[in-house]
Order: C-alpha cells, then sequence, then structure tokens
C-alpha cells in the first residue's frame, strides 16, 4: 500500500509525503513558488516512463549516455480540467539502436507504465524520440 498526505503550510502552499518520507512542496496560488497538483502528476508521468526506459535499455546493453523525457500537455476547458492530449517526448543520447529505443519507449506505454495507463483513461498520449549521439 502507498500512503500520501498534504498538509498546508500557508498562502496557497501545502507539503506533500508519501510513503516513501520524501516531501515535495506545492503550490495553488496565481503566483507560484512551486509545481502545481497537477504538474506534479504530469513530472510523475515522465519519471515513471523515464525509468521504465532507462531499465529496459540497460536491460538491452545499450549504450545510451542520457535520457530527458518532456511532457507537453493540453487540458480540458471545464472542471476537472483533466489532461485530454499529452506529446511525450524522448531525447536520448548514445549510440543507442533505434529499433531498441522505439520498442523500450513502447513497452513502457503499452505494458509497464502505470502513470500513463491511468492518465489514457482521459488523454490521447503521442510520443516522439530525439537521438543524439
Amino acid at each position: 500500500m502507498i500512503e500520501a498526505k498534504t498538509i498546508w503550510s500557508d498562502k496557497d502552499r501545502f507539503v506533500g509525503e508519501a510513503s516513501s518520507g520524501h516531501a515535495v512542496v506545492l503550490d495553488t496560488g496565481e503566483v507560484k513558488t512551486a509545481s502545481t497538483p497537477i504538474e506534479v502528476v504530469l513530472i510523475g508521468l515522465c519519471g515513471c516512463t523515464a525509468s521504465d526506459v532507462v531499465g529496459i535499455l540497460r536491460k538491452k546493453r545499450e549504450p545510451f549516455t542520457g535520457l530527458e523525457v518532456v511532457a507537453q500537455a493540453e487540458r480540458a476547458g471545464e472542471h476537472p480540467k483533466v489532461f485530454t492530449q499529452i506529446k511525450l517526448i524522448y531525447r536520448v543520447r548514445g549510440k543507442v539502436a533505434h529499433k531498441a529505443m522505439e520498442d523500450a519507449v513502447r513497452l513502457s506505454k503499452e505494458k509497464y507504465c502505470s502513470v500513463s495507463a491511468m492518465l489514457e483513461k482521459t488523454a490521447k498520449i503521442e510520443f516522439e524520440i530525439e537521438y543524439s549521439e
């Protein structure tokens, strides 16, 4: 079981903490001093799929030297303003076989990434891979 809690700090700021014991500051005010809760969801998606891809590339012994995952999302106009479209851009560095990278991204999307599986209930998720050696 995973447990999380959020405690109001001040103004429109909150401190969230989960079972791991690590804290994150959230801000829902007009002037942002931290990420908003919905931004943290998007960061979670990037982290989830990046972790999958790194693990798969390691298992395949692919010589990658870096990976960055960028998410660009659109939200519904009405409340609840769920994500409706998300584009994930994977920027991989190193001499990685294109097929290995494509397989890793596909496996993350279709099988391993729990965050992606949840978000796909409301959002169309597309991806693009950029390579640099």
